[in-house]
């Protein structure tokens, strides 16, 4: 799955200036720490196949 990285730093940037967020510089480096440890413990749940058939979220109706 070598997908290539994210660039969370661009991320974070944008993120901050949407939610009006002001960071210091170590908290973005802790932040970026922490959203690529996520996304690396996310990978292999991303990657298991899913029968064409089977739901991927429940489905709620009225």
């Amino acid at each position: 799955m070598n997908q290539p990285s994210f660039e969370w730093q661009h991320y974070i940037a944008l993120m901050e200036q949407l939610l009006a967020v002001p960071l210091t510089d170590e908290r973005r480096r802790e932040l970026e720490f922490q959203l690529a440890r996520i996304a690396a413990m996310a990978e292999p749940l991303m990657a298991f196949p899913l029968a064409d058939r089977q739901e991927t979220a429940g489905v709620y109706t009225l």
